[in-house]
């Protein structure tokens, strides 16, 4: 029997209860570092170097932060639906707790590539995680964080879409639903079928999305015992 394929957009929301900081909301990274200095195409090309501090300093603050009781309750829907994680979120905290279908929308902390061969993406380990404008992967070309800057297109946005399409049940979970292309992917979902939103502080939506105001962690546990088969 097919099971019901069952796609979730997960935000900032998602990690911050594993102590990841958000970057919009009040005291969030955009506080402490200017956007378009540290994450933006026009800011790399300035600074190279401060962009490159910038994701080693993230990298290093990840390997150190644990999936939360959201990420690995997301995992037990497996069991009941095919299911999508599409993230906007750049940290692998979905992967570590065992979600295994996950797509990124806005790249990838512990990855980077190059920047002649943008096709050629590494994998960073805990002993290699810094970088800097001299690093050179194997062929002697630079790299650079596998992230899409500000001023960049969103190349899994139409993989994105294309899995909305297919949804049988949709769940969003932790985001402001204002950041584009991502929060228009819910317009690519068909009429009709069950949306849910997790998020203690909601933006408004439509009446026919079911609003959950739980932080991920409490929210997701009551996502289950309503997606649960009976």
């Amino acid at each position: 029997m097919t099971k019901p394929k069952l796609v979730i957009l997960t935000g900032a929301g998602m990690s911050a209860e594993s102590g990841i900081s958000t970057f919009r909301d009040s005291g969030g990274l955009w506080d402490k570092y200017p956007v378009m200095d540290v994450a933006s195409a026009d800011g790399f090309a300035r600074n190279p170097q401060l962009v490159h501090e910038f994701y080693n300093t993230r990298r290093r603050e990840l390997i150190n932060t644990l999936p939360n009781a959201g990420h690995r309750a997301l995992v037990e829907l497996e069991q009941w639906y095919d299911t999508y994680i599409i993230t906007q979120n750049v940290d692998n905290l979905h992967e570590r707790a065992g979600s295994t279908q996950v797509l990124h929308l806005h790249g990838e902390l512990m990855k980077v590539r190059s920047m002649r061969h943008p096709e050629r993406i590494y994998e960073l380990t805990q002993e290699n995680l810094d970088t800097t404008p001299d690093t050179r992967d194997s062929y002697g070309d630079p790299v650079r964080p596998h992230i899409v800057f500000f001023q960049e297109a969103v190349p899994n946005i139409e993989p994105a879409a294309e899995i909305m399409q297919q949804a049988d049940v949709v769940v969003i979970i932790g985001t402001s639903m204002a950041v584009y292309p991502a929060a228009g992917l819910i317009n690519y979902a068909r009429r009709g079928i069950p949306v849910y939103y997790i998020d203690p502080n909601p933006a408004p939506v439509p009446d026919y999305i079911t609003v959950i105001p739980l932080p991920a962690t409490q929210g997701v546990r009551k996502l289950i015992d309503i997606l649960q088969p009976r």
